[in-house]
């Protein structure tokens, strides 16, 4: 009995240590397999769209997906609050790409800052300008204001911009929101007393109580801003609707919004269509056939754990993200002027 008592002891002890080790071994092996899968998942990600560019990914849209001649769809969609997102990516993109043949401006923007606007029209006018590049426009749901401003750098050629049936465009002109709640914070016992190096450094500040006669000045100096902002906006549409003359251009920069039929009989676009409609405008317009010319757009690049994470949040519901958001809302609460179809500046900023 002394010898054979610590063999069932011994055995047992081997079978939970063989147990141990069979989990063990599962698990890096389950660990191991996630591992391969993800970096096989990044690999054939970068062998598909590896380019220089690491801001976009570029994807065919339609047409031959081999031909070598390009027609780039820009995207500018919602708020314009800078030239410096989405939209200044894809410029520098096609400004880089020689392939690129003609570009599409596909607009779903109510407008903008003055800055972001004309920054993105100068751009994209620029780089059609050098390249030769025929620019076509696709207006979406709204492209107003700043939208409609952008637009105009489709360098003044016939028949190139087409609006949507249900379109919304037009509302040229400018404004600069102001707020004045100093009434409101004097119900509170609460008053505005900043040290200022003038009596206009406080200009368009909400909470400071003016008088009669620095309220007049001070709305003579911001009228005077923004008729010279109006002025540089008709002269704008001017440039890429050269047969509107000063009466026409008149009636219809009031500010007013127009459907696409009103903005079609004032002049404001050339045709009632679709995006597929104005790429074959411009393929037309690059001397390309649809065998001879490959439709792309852009994309900004999403990591895998930007994936996993959003990928029970519809896109719609996703939004802009909290950081985006802050941003807007700080670039809104600075003063300045818009371009821009709204009485409340969208807190979004460019996709």
């Amino acid at each position: 009995m002394s010898i054979e008592s610590p063999l069932p002891t011994t055995r047992v002890i081997l079978e939970q240590g063989g147990g141990r080790g069979r989990w063990g071994g599962r698990l890096a092996w389950t660990i191991a397999g996630i591992s391969l899968l993800v970096a096989l998942g990044s690999v054939a990600a970068n062998a598909r769209y590896f380019q220089q560019d690491s801001r976009l990914l570029e994807h065919h849209h339609s047409l031959s997906r081999t031909a070598p001649a390009k027609v780039a769809i820009v995207d500018v969609a919602g708020a314009i609050l800078g030239g410096s997102g989405f939209a200044r990516a894809q410029l520098d993109r096609i400004k880089e790409d020689a392939s690129v043949r003609a570009v599409v401006l596909r607009v779903d923007s109510p407008g903008g800052t003055v800055s972001g606007s004309d920054e993105l029209h100068y751009r994209l006018a620029a780089i059609a300008r050098e390249r030769d590049l025929p620019v076509v426009v696709s207006m979406g749901g709204i492209a107003a204001s700043g939208g409609y401003y952008v637009a105009m750098a489709n360098g003044g050629r016939d028949d190139v911009i087409f609006a949507e049936p249900s379109t919304l465009t037009g509302s040229i002109g400018v404004i600069i929101p102001h707020f004045d709640v100093s009434k409101l914070l004097k119900r509170f016992d609460i008053e505005d007393d900043s040290i200022a190096s003038g009596p206009l450094k406080q200009m368009l500040s909400p909470t400071k109580e003016r008088g009669p006669e620095l309220a007049e000045r001070e709305r003579a100096i911001l009228q005077a801003l923004v008729d010279e902002m109006f002025g540089r906006f008709k002269e704008i549409v001017k440039q890429g609707r050269p047969k509107l003359d000063d009466a026409a251009l008149a009636r219809v920069a009031t500010g007013q919004i127009f459907t696409a039929q009103q903005a079609l009989d004032a002049g404001l676009v050339d045709r009632i269509g679709f995006l597929e409609d104005a790429v074959n405008r411009a393929v037309e317009l690059a001397g390309l056939t649809a065998t001879t010319a490959r439709v792309v757009r852009y994309s900004r690049p999403r990591g895998f754990l930007q994936e996993l994470v959003d990928g029970g949040i519809s896109a719609q519901s996703r939004g802009p993200g909290l950081a985006a958001s802050l941003e807007a809302f700080a670039d809104w609460t600075t003063p300045r002027a818009w371009y821009l179809c709204s009485w409340w500046p969208a807190l979004v900023t460019s996709r």
